[in-house]
């Protein structure tokens, strides 16, 4: 099956390169020329326009969009459906809501076209590692993926998968993102109180090595701290300001629509908007009525 990529970013590049080691024929979209000559220089042939992609990849098409989610997905289905046919096939591997992805694909259906969604976990290390997929869709179209899904995993049996119906994909990615928001609070608040008793504990990476082996907190995020703290024992010139992607706030939105209590995921990512603010209000506000109530001295800034 040839396959369009449409979006050469980073994640994007990476997920073609790794199709094409694999065999599988690949050409690919992006407006940047910056990014069409990084994969050309592969021998990723890549278009300059979405009507040039649709009508080089032979029907019926499989294209893959790995663009920002929201506006950017429902602009770039808008710009390709004139130009698709009944049995194409259109693959959102982006980090979209499942609500749009389950809209997204009960409207393409009307038109005969396979709409699939797909949670993509693996980052930076994909490349090399493989990406952890999780499908959303019919079974039709998503058997019809597979061979992609399995050259794109870890290995062809395992770190894919068809999760369920319309929406699945994209929903299995968000509460994992939550779950990873929690995961990282949690290391990162075990080695703060580390870091306060160095003389008692001096050496954190050699610490963070032990753990990796033989330990119940062994993990993946476990190792690129150790290589963090490793290169970086101070972590020296690294800001204490934390973004996040929007689907932590969508995992605690849909906790708190179930009713279903998440305290720790809800609390990570409270911490991660508290990280960016560097004349917290709150916290002004508690050294004032502390001054008020008890005499206590407010430190001036």
């Amino acid at each position: 099956m040839q396959l369009g990529m449409i979006g050469l970013g980073r994640m994007g590049a990476n997920m073609a390169r790794r199709l094409r080691r694999g065999g599988h024929a690949v050409v690919g979209f992006d407006p940047s020329p910056q990014a069409r000559a990084a994969v050309a220089d592969e021998g990723i042939e890549a278009f300059d326009s979405l009507e040039a992609l649709a009508a080089h990849v032979e029907g019926p098409r499989a294209l893959w969009m790995m663009v920002p989610a929201g506006t950017p997905v429902d602009e770039t289905i808008a710009a390709l459906q004139p130009r698709l046919a009944p049995g194409d096939l259109l693959v959102d591997g982006g980090n979209s809501h499942y609500r749009d992805s389950q809209r997204r694909a009960q409207a393409l259906a009307q038109a005969g076209i396979h709409y699939v969604d797909v949670g993509t976990s693996g980052g930076v290390w994909g490349l090399e590692e493989g990406y952890c997929l999780m499908a959303g869709g019919e079974t039709q179209a998503v058997d019809r993926l597979a061979p992609l899904l399995a050259a794109l995993a870890p290995a062809p049996d395992r770190g894919w998968a068809h999760v369920g119906p319309s929406g699945a994909g994209h929903y299995a990615k968000m509460i994992h993102n939550g779950i990873e928001y929690g995961l990282m609070q949690a290391y990162a608040e075990g080695f703060a109180i580390l870091d306060r008793r160095r003389d008692l504990v001096p050496d954190l990476a050699g610490l963070a090595q032990l753990w990796r082996h033989g330990s119940v907190v062994r993990s993946w995020l476990l190792d690129l701290t150790a290589e963090a703290l490793e290169d970086n024992p101070q972590l020296e010139g690294i800001a204490p300001w934390v973004p996040d992607s929007g689907e932590g706030r969508w995992t605690v939105a849909e906790a708190i629509e179930l009713d279903v209590p998440a305290p720790v995921i809800t609390q990570s990512l409270l911490e991660r908007l508290r990280s960016r603010e560097d004349n917290a209000f709150a916290d002004r506000a508690l050294a004032a009525m502390r001054g008020a109530f008890g005499g206590h001295r407010i430190k001036p800034r």
